[in-house]
């Protein structure tokens, strides 16, 4: 309609026009059939109707409200957890569409005057992103750039019921959103985009024909249908001539798939051009983390902990301190650490650098004085060539050129080659029945993608990678010890936010068949244990008292094969050359 009605408008123009037609859509569904129904409905089928008819109406504008208003996106679908500003010490209260949800879940009139006030509280937010939009500059490469991520958002957070975890319509929802991706993409009306039309096509009738969340095969529909479309669209976006965007993000803007090898570029969590790693800073940085001269004593390394043969960890509960006691954490590994935000279990590091002046200067730890081990760094001819090398400009060794060269050698330690990123890649020989079955579990029914986001597998949020998540689980001395561990996470540093306490990073799964033990305190000894844990629904599910629990409290239900299946395909993530290693050392 809108090509015959504007014949010479622009892609651009076009685009302009869709979005405002299907965000009027989703404005008339909140403010006439759901707050209708909110105010005076007393058919709780009626009103659950209403709510998904308006989650359909986002899922057609989501790629945009996402790509140029995130705020609005955070209000109108955020999670239904509130909203931290650490350095303001305030919390604001989560709404949207995930709040109601649970409102009508089962849907109780006393919550009535709470249900219209998160509806109407959407209201606002809906004009101020139609006003927005009329001022907003978009370009091809952005929109094209926009329906990518929104690819990647719908293989991470869509298949996994990330934002729909109650009703469990997140296949429908994905039909729809495809089926919008489609049209925008039609607004080009180029030849070039016959092969993309009906990549869109065969995507689109995989998820009609497959509607259950619980059955669908999610390791079919990605590899088979998406990752050939995303790498289409590339083709597709070269083909007129829109470059991918060059802009410094955690995805590259040309990036085929979502598991291509080099997809990253771990130099944006720098946040400082004069950061970038280099070679000269990598090589630099492998020697310094074997130095024993940057602890006290000149008696441990970073190695001690994270021992290279044992994926950067040490086997231990928790590691060895300086004083032959052990410290309060488990040592985690150092593979795809540097996709993260923040870092630590309780996340006070906002940088790889940050993080090694902590531990060099920790008084169980190195307990080591950066200042002294430049000195010492100095007087060796050896070290002062390669740092002169990999930081031309300076004439002397500061602490702050020790941090970044650690932290460069961190930032490649991004293999990206387990037997699963293999299938990912083309080779479908790699995974058995147990693995592939393991795959759709974990991004399915057993929720785990919810939290441990593909395709790093740790609390990284996907599709941008600028965010990184923490939850409660409700961690116990020991399994089934009915004792919650007496760690307060980011709690400790954060009194005034209660909702905090016990809260830690999300760590990445990639590799975490040869990590053992688990959790931070390093008390769950297999991988069979932390998933009765999260079976059972963490400590709230085993009785314990836990208010601020982020966990869903409720039973997964997995049976025996299910729980093997998990683990055969966490253990299928282990990059390659460390599962040969392993296997040699046996």
């Amino acid at each position: 309609m809108i090509l015959n009605c504007q014949p010479e408008s622009t892609p651009v123009e076009r685009a302009k026009v869709l979005f405002t037609q299907d965000l009027e859509v989703l404005e008339t569904l909140v403010n006439g059939p759901l707050l209708t129904l909110a105010e005076h409905g007393s058919d709780e089928d009626s009103l659950r109707a209403a709510f998904y008819e308006c989650r359909l109406a986002y899922k057609k504008i989501e790629h945009l409200t996402e790509y140029y208003f995130p705020v609005t996106s955070r209000i109108l679908n955020g999670p239904p957890l509130p909203e931290y500003e650490l350095d303001e010490n305030k919390a604001f209260a989560p709404g949207g569409l995930q709040v109601v949800e649970e409102m009508l879940f089962p849907f109780e009139p006393g919550t009535r005057a709470e249900l219209v006030k998160e509806v109407r509280k959407m209201q606002p937010e809906l004009r101020r992103c139609r006003e927005l939009w009329t001022v907003t500059e978009v370009t091809e490469a952005h929109l094209l750039d926009a329906i990518r991520l929104q690819l990647f958002r719908d293989i991470t957070l869509g298949v996994s019921g990330f934002d729909t975890p109650i009703c469990q319509k997140a296949i429908p929802e994905l039909t729809t959103n495809l089926e919008s991706l489609q049209r925008y993409v039609d607004l080009f009306a180029m030849e070039e985009g016959a092969g993309l039309d009906l990549l869109f096509e065969k995507a689109i009738v995989f998820t009609r024909k497959n509607p259950d969340f619980d059955t669908f095969d999610r390791l079919t529909f990605i590899s088979d249908y998406i990752n050939p479309l995303t790498g289409q669209l590339v083709d597709f976006q070269n083909a007129l001539g829109f470059a991918p965007l060059k802009d410094l993000t955690p995805l590259r803007g040309d990036t085929r798939t979502l598991f291509d090898r080099n997809l990253f570029d771990p130099d944006f969590y720098t946040g400082d051009a004069n950061a970038f790693t280099n070679e000269s800073k990598v090589a630099l940085g492998e020697k310094l983390f074997h130095e024993v001269r940057l602890s006290a004593g000149n008696v441990r390394s970073c190695a001690s902990c994270h021992q290279p043969d044992k994926a950067f960890t040490d086997g231990l509960p928790q590691s060895v301190g300086l004083k032959g006691t052990a410290v309060a954490r488990n040592a985690p590994t150092l593979f795809y650490a540097a996709l993260q935000e923040r870092h630590f279990y309780d996340q006070r590091a906002s940088s790889l650098e940050a993080q090694s002046q902590d531990v060099i200067q920790n008084h169980d730890e190195m307990h080591g004085s950066l200042p002294e081990a430049c000195a010492k760094l100095m007087k060796d001819s050896d070290y002062v060539l390669m740092f002169k090398k990999a930081f031309p400009s300076i004439d002397d060794i500061q602490p702050a050129h020790v941090m970044n060269a650690l932290a460069s050698y961190e930032r490649t330690l991004l293999p990206f080659d387990s037997r699963f990123d293999r299938y990912m890649r083309g080779d479908k020989t790699v995974l058995n029945g147990a693995e592939k079955r393991g795959f759709n579990l974990f991004m399915g029914k057993a929720k785990c993608g919810t939290c441990h986001f593909m395709p790093i597998f740790n609390g990284t949020v996907p599709p941008t990678f600028v965010h990184s998540e923490s939850e409660v689980l409700g961690v116990m001395t020991a399994p089934g010890s009915g004792k919650l561990d007496p760690d307060q996470g980011r709690g400790a540093d954060y009194p005034a936010m209660p909702d905090l306490n016990r809260a830690f990073k999300i760590p990445t799964v990639r590799n975490v068949a040869l990590t053992a033990p688990y959790m931070h305190n390093g008390a769950y000894q297999t991988l069979e244990q932390v998933i009765d844990f999260y079976d059972h629904g963490g400590a709230v599910g085993f009785g314990l008292n836990l208010p601020n629990q982020t966990l869903p409290a409720d039973s997964l239900r997995l049976d025996a094969r299910e729980k093997s299946d998990l683990v055969a395909f966490m253990e299928a993530l282990t990059d390659l050359e460390l599962r040969r290693n392993k296997i040699a050392q046996k």
